[in-house]
């Protein structure tokens, strides 16, 4: 089986290479090979976990080129890093966000697996995850986090995962179960037609809808979330990561999606302009007059900014479209892993 050639294949990596390593996966029948596999681990002080993630995919992925950018950490992360074999290379905004961007410009690569430095994600599912893109020819496979520890899912976390993951497929399209999901892998095609404009954990919200909108081939496998080691601390802030996740929801939908996003303003705007003028209309028709003329004319003003959004929205949606278009040319520009023979 090609999952088991992943497993067994080689170890030694030339760090010093630009290129991510050579993966010979060619399965009985010869229908892949030569692919190059790239570990992308973005981290900010991450000393305590970050060698035994680095070993862990060393272990799962033997060919593959790990990298691992520290983000201005304070302790001894890229040391750590370093000794466990990974390629270090650093970014000085700050921001998972600023690091993904960096990473994805830099890195060349046939096929992208991309996790927290944080040791909560299972490494031995990185080749299942590499198998399923390979065999059904998808861009991207998504980790659903599974997991019975409070303590490394916190209710909260859940909750509003669970709350943004159900928006953005109500939005976008329900192939997605785990919108935050930081263990991802990710084909050639996705990485250089991604256009990562995001500066903080609002990164996975992008991934998904960037492959919702294309409607790229994507899939989505469970593994195993478990708790931080001790003396590691999530850098997640609940309440303010939270509202960026949802300003950005609310950003890619005006972008993608401005004719339902503008039509929604204007069918608020014109019925807060019928509230105010229809007593105002009912006044007139029973006694002839006017006598709260500023709201008559409040009433007014709210209903002609309706029409105006829903005008908005109309011409936003052309623009939308040749977008979408032209990223969507983009995209295919970028040649496909070839599986067949």
């Amino acid at each position: 089986m090609l999952k088991d050639q992943i497993l067994t294949a080689p170890s030694s990596v030339d760090a010093s290479s630009v290129d991510a390593s050579s993966v010979d996966a060619t399965a009985p029948g010869g229908s892949v090979s030569n692919l190059q596999l790239a570990v992308l681990i973005p981290c900010y002080n991450e000393e305590v976990a970050i060698g035994k993630v680095v070993a862990d995919f060393r272990a799962s992925l033997p060919t593959a080129r790990i990298y691992v950018y520290d983000n201005n950490s304070s302790d001894g992360t890229v040391a750590a890093a370093r000794a466990a074999g990974a390629v270090v290379r650093s970014e000085a905004l700050q921001g998972k966000g600023h690091v993904v961007r960096r990473m994805f410009a830099d890195i060349e690569a046939d096929i992208y697996v991309l996790v927290d430095g944080d040791d909560t994600y299972d490494a031995r599912a990185a080749p299942d995850m590499v198998n399923l893109m390979i065999e059904k020819h998808l861009d991207m496979v998504s980790a659903a986090r599974a997991s019975d520890e409070d303590d490394a899912y916190r209710r909260g976390h859940r909750l509003g995962n669970a709350v943004l993951t159900g928006i953005v497929r109500s939005i976008f399209g329900n192939r997605i179960s785990d919108l935050l999901s930081g263990y991802r892998a990710f084909s050639r095609r996705f990485v250089k037609s991604f256009p990562a404009l995001a500066a903080g954990f609002e990164t996975e919200t992008e991934f998904s809808v960037h492959a919702l909108e294309l409607r790229m081939p994507i899939g989505e496998l469970a593994t195993q979330y478990r708790v931080r080691p001790t003396g590691s601390a999530s850098k997640l802030r609940t309440y303010v990561d939270g509202w960026r996740i949802l300003r950005t929801i609310v950003v890619l939908v005006k972008e993608e999606r401005p004719l339902q996003f503008f039509a929604l303003a204007g069918l608020v705007l014109l019925l807060i302009g019928f509230g105010l003028g229809v007593p105002v209309i009912i006044e007139f028709m029973r006694t002839g007059l006017v006598p709260r003329l500023p709201t008559a004319v409040l009433a007014t003003g709210f209903i002609l900014m309706s029409f105006l959004s829903f005008v908005c929205g109309l011409v936003l949606d052309s623009v939308a479209r040749g977008r979408k278009e032209i990223k969507r040319l983009a995209y295919l520009s970028i040649r496909a892993i070839d599986t067949d023979d």
